[in-house]
C-alpha cells in the first residue's frame, strides 16, 4: 500500500474554554439519560432517521481506514421472526445447558429470559458485522484492528440512537452463528451485536441501575 499524497485541509472551529465546557456538559447530561430498553413500541420511524443514524456510525475512526464493518439494518417482518426463533432458539439451549447456575443468579434480577420479543416488536434492527479480511481478487487482506474499529463505531451508533430520540439495547445472542445465515452474509464477516432500534413501550421499565463513581472507572496522572 502506497503513502497517501492526498491531503486537504481540517476544517476546525476554535472554541472558548467556557464553550467547551457547556458543550461537554450538555452530552454528558443528554447521554446520562441514556437506558437500554427491552420493551419496545411497534411504532414506525421514517427509514431516513435509521440510515442517518447508521451514516454516523460509519463516520466512526478505524485502523488505517479500513472501515471494517457492516451494518445491517432489518426491517422486514419475516427476517425479524426468523431472527428472534433462531436467538430463542439459542437462548433456551443456554438457560437449560451451557449458562452456569452463577451466571443464572447474576441476569435473573434484570428479569431476562429465553424469550427475546423485542426482536420482532422493534420496527427496526441493526445488526453489526466486523469484517475480519476482505477479498480483493485472489488475494486474502487482513483487516488490522477490525475488532477495536468495529467497537468505536457501535459506540458512535448508540449516542446516535440516543441522540435521534429513540432507544436501543446492544443484544448479543450466543452463538450467533444465524445471523450470518439469514442475512446471507460471508464469512470474512463476523456477528458481533444486535440493535432493536425504535420507541419505548409506553410504560416500558427500566433496572434502577447505580453507575460506579467517576474515581472507579477514571484516573489521573
Amino acid at each position: 500500500m502506497g503513502t497517501i499524497t492526498d491531503f486537504i485541509d481540517f476544517e476546525f472551529t476554535r472554541q472558548s474554554h467556557e464553550d467547551l465546557i457547556n458543550n461537554s456538559l450538555s452530552f454528558l447530561d443528554q447521554m446520562l439519560k441514556r437506558r437500554s430498553v427491552r420493551e419496545f413500541s411497534s411504532e414506525e420511524i421514517p427509514e431516513e432517521v435509521i440510515m442517518n443514524i447508521v451514516k454516523t456510525a460509519t463516520t466512526a475512526p478505524s485502523g488505517g481506514n479500513a472501515q471494517p464493518f457492516l451494518f445491517c439494518i432489518v426491517k422486514d417482518k419475516e427476517y425479524k421472526q426468523q431472527i428472534r426463533a433462531a436467538a430463542e432458539k439459542e437462548e433456551k439451549l443456554n438457560y437449560e445447558k451451557r449458562y452456569s447456575e452463577d451466571f443464572k443468579n447474576k441476569v435473573s434480577k434484570f428479569k431476562v429470559t429465553y424469550q427475546k420479543p423485542f426482536l420482532e416488536e422493534a420496527p427496526y434492527l441493526i445488526v453489526v458485522f466486523k469484517e475480519k479480511y476482505r477479498i480483493a481478487g485472489e488475494k486474502i487482506q487482513k483487516n488490522n484492528y477490525f475488532t477495536e474499529s468495529t467497537g468505536i463505531a457501535m459506540g458512535f451508533l448508540v449516542a446516535a440512537i440516543h441522540n435521534a430520540g429513540l432507544v436501543t439495547l446492544p443484544y448479543s445472542p450466543a452463538p450467533m452463528g444465524f445471523l450470518s445465515h439469514i442475512l446471507n452474509i460471508p464469512e470474512n464477516l463476523a456477528p458481533v451485536l444486535v440493535f432493536p432500534v425504535g420507541y419505548p413501550k409506553e410504560g416500558a421499565k427500566v433496572p434502577n441501575l447505580k453507575k460506579k463513581k467517576i474515581e472507579e472507572m477514571c484516573r489521573v496522572y
